[in-house]
């Protein structure tokens, strides 16, 4: 109590020394009133404050007012370049996807303004016809990636794209689905020769190959063209018309097929993928492109694969003789791989669906194919004759007078001028083959 008392003690006095009467009263802090409307103008006016702020906002508004005008007035103003691989020329115009549009429609480019580069898919991009599709989007500038299985296709016909940063390669089936983001699919994948697809026709049909790749690749492919809004190319065949009764074949033929032959695996296949096609473009508004393809020949086809072009080439680079089916009556017609190339990009570049013709319409008899390649490997080649297989079209010729309107496309390479380029890539691989069996 002692303690408390002192400390509390000198509290106490120091109360008790001031005396009451001098406490100030408390009082709330006085508010500020607000300042009034002459003050401010005051403050403005006061050392000319108010010249100042008009001052600014004039020199403002002129310089957005003027700077649009002043960049067009200066040609020395530094542009920055367009890359070579993209640009096109100032006599030329161009189509490109319409991204905003409903349908992805093609929207037409102002002339010498560069083409936006697209991001492509190419199923079947190993192969034959799919590589040079490669080569060909590829310097024009586009990202591309190859889907392949290789099955048919070939890793060294892409091979010489690896160090590019616009490719891509991926090893799939499209009998399975695959998600990816891209503008432009262009559907190769198919066995298409008849050693491949007459290899296990019962599996053909109901399995991995090519009944299954024509319908379920299809699908998937064009499942994935509807999500993402991207363009779908289907490369069909002339399979589709079968033993044609009509001569030459134009799109509007149905066609004369055996559904129950050897050769239907692959012919049924390549119309119902057609028939999918177009049921996904009527019903669903996907975009659809259909390309019918009579025979291609050129570098990179495989070496044995029952088509008679490479049968020929490698017999007679071999020294061994040509084989002929049945009397050699019978016609085709012969395009280059790259007139190919050009007639799917002029497709894909338009705004017509199809189907269209892309062969060459010049008609040759087997006996006067084997004529010419003897004429350039070895004239002293031998003809040896063997019975005709089944269902063996007599006549093939295509009529092309919707693809010369339409798409300004037609092939400009004869047979003599691409079979040469051909039988050099074939020698080069058979010598390899033959220094790789010496080396066993």
């Amino acid at each position: 109590m002692k303690q408390l008392h002192k400390q509390s003690s000198p509290n106490h006095w120091r109360d008790e020394a001031i005396p009451s009467s001098q406490t100030p009263p408390y009082s709330p802090k006085t508010l500020k009133h607000p300042r009034s409307l002459s003050r401010s103008l005051n403050y403005l006016l006061k050392e000319q404050r108010l010249l100042f702020i008009l001052v600014g906002i004039l020199i403002g508004s002129t310089f957005f007012i003027l700077q649009p005008s002043l960049s067009r007035l200066n040609p020395s103003e530094p542009k920055p370049p367009i890359p070579r691989s993209i640009s096109i020329p100032i006599h030329e115009s161009r189509t490109v996807p319409n991204r905003g549009s409903k349908k992805g429609g093609v929207g037409r480019v102002p002339v010498g303004v560069g083409r936006r580069r697209l991001r492509i898919v190419v199923t079947g991009g190993a192969g034959f016809v799919g590589s040079h599709l490669v080569d060909k989007l590829l310097a024009r500038g586009d990202d591309v990636i190859v889907i392949d299985n290789f099955f048919t296709g070939r890793k060294e016909n892409v091979m010489h794209h690896f160090g590019d940063p616009k490719f891509e390669l991926i090893r799939h089936d499209v009998v399975e689905p695959i998600l990816l983001e891209v503008d432009h699919i262009y559907h190769l994948a198919c066995p298409a020769s008849p050693v491949h697809y007459k290899y296990n026709p019962v599996k053909t049909i109901i399995s991995l190959l090519n009944y299954k790749t024509n319908v379920m690749g299809t699908l998937n492919m064009l499942g994935l063209t509807k999500r993402i809004g991207a363009r779908f190319l289907l490369t069909s065949t002339s399979e589709v018309y079968g033993d044609p009764l009509e001569h030459p074949q134009k799109e509007t033929y149905w066609g004369h097929v055996n559904p129950i032959g050897v050769r239907s695996c692959y012919d049924e296949g390549k119309r119902t993928a057609e028939t999918l096609t177009m049921d996904y473009h009527r019903g669903a508004g996907v975009e659809v492109r259909i390309a019918r393809i009579f025979n291609t020949y050129g570098p990179r086809m495989c070496l044995d694969d029952g088509r008679v072009v490479s049968n020929f080439v490698a017999q007679a680079i071999r020294k061994q003789p040509l084989t002929v089916y049945g009397d050699g009556n019978q016609t085709r017609s012969f395009q280059y791989v790259s007139d190919l190339v050009d007639g799917l990009m002029a497709l894909m570049g338009s705004e017509h669906i199809g189907p269209f013709n892309l062969g060459n319409p010049g008609e040759f008899t087997m006996l006067e194919l084997a004529q010419v390649v003897k004429e350039t490997i070895d004239t002293s080649a031998r003809i040896e004759f063997k019975p005709n297989t089944d269902d063996d079209p007599h006549k093939r010729k295509p009529d092309i007078s919707k693809a010369r309107e339409l798409l300004n496309w037609e092939p400009k390479i004869s047979l003599r001028e691409g079979l040469p380029l051909m039988v050099s890539d074939f020698q080069n691989r058979i010598l390899n083959e033959n220094e790789g069996k010496g080396n066993k």
